[in-house]
C-alpha cells in the first residue's frame, strides 16, 4: 500500500515513527425547523469486558474468522439493532482474513455497515472484532475481544473534514463568512509568501497549495503548535487556485476560522451547530471525556495498538489532532455508522433532516458541485483520483465508491478505515466503518473492501 500521505504527516509529527448533486427540491422537504447559528480514561485490553464465548464469536487469528459472529447472517440470532443483508455480511467478512489483493494480514479487525435508501434503513450490520489486539500489538484471546456492535464507535479520522465544512458553510449563510474572502481576513496570523491569494473556498476544495500535514511534533505547548499550523507555508512551486492536492492543513485552518467567527471552541460550535439539533448523541470530539469507561470498553472501535501511544481506543489517532488536545478541523471525530448516515440524509436531504434544517438549499448546492471543474489532481497516494470536490465533500471517485460512483456522487473517506458515499439518483446512503489501523495501519489498503461492499450495496439496492 502506498504510504505517502501518512508518511508525510509523520515527518512533522512522530520523528519517524497520511455537476450538482444530492440538494433535494425545497419543496419536497416540507417547512423544516431551521437552526439558527448561535454563538475518562480510555479502556485498556486488561479492563475491557469480556468478549463472547469462543464458541459463539470466532476470532480473527487461528480460529475462522469467517465463522459464527455476533451479527450471523444466514444462521444464527442478529444482535440488537441489527437489519441483516446476507450478501453484505459476506463480503465484509471475507476481509476479516487476508485476501488476493492483501495477502500478508486482514484488511480490519471488524466493521459496521449502514445502508439507508429513501431515508429508511434498509441494512445495519456489524461483524469482527471492535477489540483484538493489545498494545504491542499482542493478539488477544478470544474470550478477551470485545465484537464490534452496529452502535460500536468509530475514529472517524478525516470524515471529520464533512463535520467541519458543514459548520463553515453554516457560517456562510450566517453572512459571518465568505468563500471567495482572502483566509487572512479571518485569521491575520495566516502569514506568509503567496497566501494572502488563500481563500476560504481553496481551503474546502483542497486547492490552497498547503501541503498534507503540520510539523508541530518539535514544540511544545498547544497554542505554539497552533501557531505553527497557521503559519504553515505552502507547498513549493504550487499556486494557490490551480491544483487539487490533498491538505489536512486546510481543514485544521477552517476550523480555526469557525472558532474565530462563532466565538467557541469547535467541539461546542459542533454541538450547538450540527450534532445536538439533529440529535446525534454519538458523534462528538473526545469521547473519554463523554463517556462512562463501560461504554469504552463495549463499544469503541480501538485503532493503533502498536505505536509509542500505546492501544488507542477513544483517542484520537492522528498524531496532528492528538497533540493539538483531539479536537481539530481535520480529524478528532467519533460517531457511529447510524450518526455517519444521518449527515450522508442530512446532504442528500438539500441541507435539512428530520424536519431540521441546518444548510440554506442553495449553499447545500454549492456544496456538492464540483468546483474544480478542468483543474488537475496530484495526489501520489492515489494517482487514479481526479480533482473533482465540493465544498468539503469528493465527488464521483471509484477508487473508493465502487459501483456507487457517479457524476452526481459524493461522499468522504477517513485513513482510519472510514467512509461515507451517497449516491442521489438511488437516494442511498452508505456508511461503511472499519477500525483497519486496528492494529497497525500500514496492515492493507483499505480502498479494496470499500469497493467491493459498495459494488454489493449498488447491486441489491439499485
Amino acid at each position: 500500500m502506498p504510504v505517502t500521505r501518512r508518511t508525510l504527516l509523520g515527518l512533522g509529527l512522530v520523528g519517524g515513527a497520511a455537476a450538482l448533486t444530492g440538494c433535494a427540491d425545497p419543496a419536497r422537504t416540507g417547512t423544516p425547523t431551521f437552526v439558527g447559528n448561535t454563538t475518562a480514561a480510555p479502556a485498556v485490553a486488561g479492563s475491557a469486558t469480556a468478549g463472547p464465548d469462543p464458541s459463539a464469536h470466532a476470532g480473527l487469528g487461528s480460529a475462522d474468522p469467517t465463522g459464527p459472529s455476533p451479527t450471523a447472517a444466514g444462521g444464527g440470532t442478529p444482535i440488537s439493532g441489527e437489519i441483516p443483508h446476507p450478501a453484505l455480511t459476506d463480503v465484509l467478512r471475507r476481509y476479516l482474513k487476508p485476501t488476493s489483493d492483501n495477502p500478508g494480514h486482514p484488511s480490519y479487525a471488524g466493521a459496521v455497515a449502514v445502508v439507508t435508501v429513501a431515508g429508511r434503513t434498509v441494512a445495519r450490520l456489524a461483524v469482527g472484532d471492535a477489540l483484538r489486539y493489545a498494545a504491542g500489538p499482542v493478539e488477544l484471546p478470544a474470550g478477551q475481544r470485545v465484537p464490534m456492535r452496529p452502535d460500536s464507535i468509530h475514529d472517524l479520522a478525516s470524515i471529520t473534514k464533512v463535520h467541519t465544512a458543514i459548520l463553515a458553510l453554516r457560517q456562510v449563510d450566517a453572512g459571518r463568512v465568505d468563500l471567495d474572502a482572502p483566509v487572512v481576513e479571518y485569521l491575520p496570523e495566516f502569514d506568509g509568501p503567496g497566501k494572502t491569494a488563500i481563500t476560504v473556498a481553496m481551503l474546502l476544495t483542497h486547492t490552497s497549495g498547503l501541503p498534507v500535514g503540520a510539523k508541530i511534533s518539535q514544540i511544545s505547548g498547544r497554542d505554539a503548535r497552533w501557531q505553527a499550523v497557521l503559519t504553515t507555508g505552502i507547498i513549493d512551486g504550487a499556486t494557490p487556485g490551480d491544483t487539487f492536492r490533498y491538505s489536512s492543513v486546510g481543514l485544521m485552518v477552517l476550523g480555526r476560522i469557525i472558532e474565530k467567527v462563532t466565538g467557541q471552541g469547535l467541539a461546542e460550535a459542533l454541538r450547538t451547530g450540527l450534532t445536538g439539533p439533529l440529535g446525534l448523541a454519538d458523534t462528538g470530539y473526545t469521547p473519554t471525556d463523554r463517556y462512562p469507561s463501560a461504554d469504552i470498553a463495549a463499544r469503541m472501535a480501538a485503532t493503533d495498538a502498536r505505536s509509542s501511544r500505546g492501544l488507542l481506543r477513544g483517542i484520537v489517532h492522528d498524531d496532528v489532532a492528538n497533540q493539538l488536545g483531539g479536537i481539530a478541523g481535520h480529524a478528532g471525530i467519533f460517531a457511529t455508522a447510524d450518526d455517519v448516515a444521518a449527515v450522508g440524509n442530512l446532504l442528500l436531504g438539500g441541507g435539512s433532516h428530520n424536519g431540521v434544517r441546518i444548510l440554506s438549499p442553495a449553499i447545500c448546492q454549492r456544496m456538492l458541485t464540483n468546483a474544480n471543474t478542468g483543474l488537475p489532481a496530484i495526489d501520489p497516494e492515489r494517482p487514479q483520483r481526479t480533482s473533482d470536490h465540493g465544498l468539503g465533500v469528493v465527488l464521483n471517485q471509484p477508487w473508493f465508491m465502487g459501483a456507487l460512483a457517479g457524476p452526481r456522487s459524493f461522499g468522504h473517506t477517513g485513513f482510519s478505515g472510514t467512509s461515507l458515499v451517497v449516491d442521489p439518483d438511488r437516494k442511498l446512503v452508505f456508511a461503511l466503518l472499519t477500525n483497519r489501523a486496528h492494529p497497525n495501519w500500514s496492515w492493507a489498503n483499505p480502498d479494496p473492501a470499500r469497493v467491493a461492499a459498495a459494488n454489493i450495496v449498488a447491486r441489491d439496492f439499485g
